[in-house]
């Protein structure tokens, strides 16, 4: 079984704003239903879910927290909706600048359990409290964001790059489990997008010097990866999983 874009409905974790806004635009824009959580972003959740219109539900919770998500799930039921696809962007307050960003000795071990919360503990819940509806239908995509910053760590995002890296092994390990149950588990990895909140503190200078030193000549956007996202939800990426997709302009070549 293998369910087109527009047949599915997706769940895009930390959808309110940033790339998770731009993610549930791509897939909405495909015909497909998004379910656009939000932790604490509700008026851009809001705006966005007006915007799109029909197909689009507001869905405020935790990642962190499983009984926020077995009450989406709940009221999700409740329509007679379950969730195909679930893409996982979510990630805790963070600014991508590295003149401000703690050195290696100055970083303390809260400052990683603090992403890993969210990248990690989130995934899995998100795997207890969805999957076994995807294994029921015998289909299912899931996919996580990943970074570049795992080949090319140019940047002090100790924390940050940490949690991810735990999250690639993760969504490899989950995507060996899950596979007998025709779900595939991918992940999508972007450089330095721009602009997203996180993203917006950084100065131009280091926007431009990316752009001259990458292959395509400019800077990877939001809309760029959103889009190169929808291959793992689609019939074409039926049999590739556990696998890291690099989509920074080819700054990294893997």
């Amino acid at each position: 079984m293998n369910l087109p874009i527009n047949k599915q409905t997706i769940l895009i974790t930390g959808a309110g704003r940033g790339l998770g806004s731009e993610i549930a635009k791509s897939f909405h824009r495909e015909g497909a239903t998004v379910i656009i959580n939000y932790r604490k972003s509700f008026e851009s959740a809001k705006q966005l879910a007006t915007s799109l219109g029909e197909r689009a539900i507001l869905a405020q919770g935790d990642v962190r927290n499983k009984d926020e998500l077995v009450k989406i799930k709940q009221d999700l039921q409740k329509q007679n909706i379950t969730v195909d696809t679930i893409i996982h962007n979510a990630i805790d307050d963070y600014v991508f600048n590295g003149d401000q960003r703690k050195k290696i000795d100055e970083i303390e071990w809260s400052d990683f359990e603090k992403q890993i919360q969210t990248t990690q503990k989130g995934f899995l819940n998100l795997i207890h409290v969805f999957t076994p509806d995807m294994k029921a239908k015998h289909f299912g995509r899931m996919v996580t964001i990943g970074t570049n910053l795992f080949q090319n760590p140019v940047v002090p995002y100790h924390d940050y790059t940490a949690a991810k890296g735990g999250l690639l092994s993760l969504t490899r390990t989950s995507a060996i489990d899950l596979g007998q149950h025709n779900i595939t588990v991918n992940m999508v990895s972007g450089g330095l997008l721009k602009i997203t909140d996180a993203s917006k503190a950084t100065p131009d200078s280091v926007f431009d010097y990316i752009s001259s030193i990458t292959p395509l000549r400019k800077v990877t956007t939001t809309e760029d990866i959103s889009d190169a996202i929808l291959f793992f939800a689609s019939p074409w990426s039926r049999a590739v999983t556990g696998q890291n997709l690099i989509v920074d302009g080819g700054l990294v070549l893997n």
